[in-house]
């Protein structure tokens, strides 16, 4: 027999976020406990995103409520009775999978939990005016950082070359790696010049140049960018594995960038890597401002992949009331630190 119980917290940010899609100042949060009779606890985060998640309702309350109090009934078959609330199967996936070890933090065994094997990262730059984000930079640099991403298509996209310029002047692309993350604000019409013009300045990869659902024109970036397109917000919504196969047969990117929180959990993320592995398309994960119970679960996952590339990673200090974990950063190095300085959410 399971209980399940759930709080919402809503996550502040030390600096206001900028996206192609506005500002970001607070984040809700569900977080979701599930009790089994033997004592052992799993906690869980239904994480969104408002303007981006796909359950973003004000009904998101009621469902969790709803689930939380006939979690026997949804035990089983949550994975495709919440098809349409990928953020609620994170949470109980990750929660079901802290039962399922009788640890409520320690969800996937690895050296990353077990010797404090660090992942690495890359450092996020968000939107804002030009010397903001110029100074972010250099913070970034000085802490050691390898690879950042830059936000791209809010300020003005001269400005932004003019940033990169800044950049590479002092960094090569041995140096210091660069992603960039339209968030799907760039026309079609005008992405082939912006790609063209940003791969002047060795660009690693490129997120979302367009906004979603547009297979035909994503298809043709793909094949013509100088710079290798990532597929992200394009997987929000994609369901059943063969609507999966069909948008990467279909599209043909370079990479897939994998948000569990918005894309339903690792049974899901899955289910993308083995066919992007299958088409030759490369992949890293992302967290998608977690709080650090979500973010814990994306890494410790994520360690066990065995994935190369630099992933991208939150660490946990972007929110001033975020949850005390064992998880901190040393240049771009995420760690696991001592279990036993979780704070617990439900103490209160």
């Amino acid at each position: 027999m399971f209980k399940a119980q759930y709080v919402r917290r809503d996550f502040i940010f030390k600096e206001a976020g900028g996206t192609s899609r506005g500002v970001l100042r607070t984040k809700p949060s569900w977080l979701i406990k599930i009790s089994s009779e033997n004592g052992d606890v799993g906690i869980g985060e239904c994480s969104i995103i408002p303007g981006l998640s796909i359950e973003d309702s004000p009904l998101l309350e009621k469902k969790i409520e709803e689930v939380c109090a006939d979690i026997e009934q949804y035990a089983n078959d949550y994975q495709t009775s919440l098809v349409d609330y990928p953020g609620l199967r994170f949470a109980l996936e990750t929660a079901f999978t802290g039962l399922a070890n009788g640890s409520t933090y320690t969800l996937f065994d690895s050296d990353f939990v077990n010797l404090s094997k660090p992942i690495t990262i890359n450092g996020l730059i968000w939107m804002g005016e030009q010397a903001e984000m110029l100074k972010r930079i250099e913070e970034k640099l000085s802490k050691g950082f390898k690879c950042l991403k830059l936000k791209v298509g809010a300020i003005d996209f001269n400005k932004e070359l003019e940033l990169l310029s800044t950049i590479r002047k002092n960094y090569s692309a041995k140096e210091l790696e660069l992603r960039v993350d339209a968030n799907g604000a760039f026309s079609f019409s005008s992405a082939m010049d912006k790609l063209n013009a940003l791969a002047k300045y060795d660009i690693h990869s490129i997120e979302q140049p367009i906004a979603a659902s547009q297979y035909e024109a994503m298809y043709h970036l793909c094949q013509q960018s100088p710079i290798a397109v990532a597929l992200d917000e394009e997987l929000i919504g994609i369901k059943h594995c063969d609507e999966k196969r069909r948008l990467l047969e279909t599209i043909q990117p370079q990479y897939i960038i994998l948000k569990p929180s918005l894309i339903g959990g690792f049974k899901s993320s899955n289910e993308w890597i083995e066919l992007a592995e299958q088409l030759n398309i490369g992949w890293w994960a992302t967290s998608a401002l977690e709080s650090n119970i979500g973010l814990n679960a994306i890494a410790q996952w994520v360690y066990t992949k065995n994935n190369s590339l630099r992933q991208g990673l939150g660490t946990g200090q972007v929110f001033t009331n975020n949850i005390k974990s064992p998880l901190y950063l040393d240049g771009d190095q995420l760690y696991y630190g001592e279990e036993n300085c979780w704070e617990n959410p439900f103490s209160n």
